[in-house]
């Protein structure tokens, strides 16, 4: 199969982006955040889980207050508008999204942030960027990425000097099970049905290609388990609410209970998931570990 040209992977995942927010604020937590949460402990809910997970991403990143900031794959704008609050930083998103990009702004100036947030739609592979950036965030976008190691090769060359990188994505957990499950039914109504183009990976590639782009890889996380968990509650609050489903987005209740079981049956035997982050830096980090 001929690997789509990133116009062609960007048009077709954008249908999935297209669906009414909506949707999306039935099972998802309040900020919207769609991606793996960061569970404490057994009494942690949706919402804390996901603000957790942001307060890591920033730490990740080394944040300290004030940086300039370049989300690629801002989703509903959960990350751009918290570090924007909550650290003060000047935040750029990208998103292929006409909705999500103008349900950001709305919220932006609920929050009193739109100062603070830039947002450009589109392709990032086919978008001309300028300026430097301090920090740069890919939370579930790169695998919508046909050219993984050319679009770091951006990123890179969007940094700052020892910039940071933070990188999580869903993973096949070795090569040898990405041959064998990436064209089975389950995969493909996830890969295809769903988002319309996503190439889902061993981590090893997604280490390759950071290698590749001129960056020092400084961690790698396993957070399996909490998305796992985090799918298990989108889950059940999307079937607590299958009425209000149809009626937002008709004929997407079955698709939608069908990708999030499907999602979360792999964990652990053909899937994993995981937090990545490097640095702008021949050398790596400077400080002791």
């Amino acid at each position: 199969m001929t690997a789509p040209t990133p116009q062609e992977a960007y048009r077709a995942t954008n249908k999935h982006y297209e669906l009414p927010a909506e949707l999306f604020e039935i099972y998802l937590d309040r900020r919207m955040k769609y991606s793996a949460g960061l569970y404490s402990d057994a009494d942690t809910d949706l919402d804390q889980a996901q603000t957790d997970k942001l307060h890591f991403v920033a730490r990740r990143l080394g944040l300290r207050g004030g940086e300039q900031l370049l989300d690629v794959g801002c989703g509903w704008g959960s990350l751009i508008l918290f570090m924007a609050k909550e650290y003060g930083c000047r935040v750029t998103g990208v998103t292929p999204s006409g909705p999500q990009a103008e349900y950001i702004r709305q919220r932006a100036e609920e929050a009193g942030v739109t100062d603070l947030v830039t947002l450009r739609s589109g392709s990032f592979s086919e978008l001309e960027m300028a300026g430097k950036f301090d920090a740069v965030t890919m939370l579930g976008s790169i695998v919508h990425m046909p050219d993984r190691t050319q679009v770091l090769r951006k990123v890179h060359g969007l940094l700052r000097r020892n910039g940071s990188l933070y990188l999580s994505e869903s993973c096949f957990r070795d090569d040898a099970t990405y041959r064998e499950f990436s064209r089975r039914p389950g995969t493909v109504h996830v890969t295809e049905s769903i988002f319309g183009f996503a190439d889902m990976v061993p981590v090893s590639a997604l280490v390759a290609a950071i290698e590749s782009a001129g960056f020092s890889l400084t961690g790698l996380t396993d957070l399996t388990a909490h998305y796992h968990r985090t799918i298990e509650q989108w889950e059940e609050r999307a079937q607590a609410a299958l009425d209000r489903v149809e009626e937002v987005a008709p004929g997407m209740g079955e698709p939608l209970i069908r990708y999030l079981q499907t999602a979360n049956a792999g964990w652990g035997y053909t899937t994993k998931h995981y937090a990545l982050s490097a640095l702008k830096s021949r050398m790596g980090p400077t400080e002791a570990p």
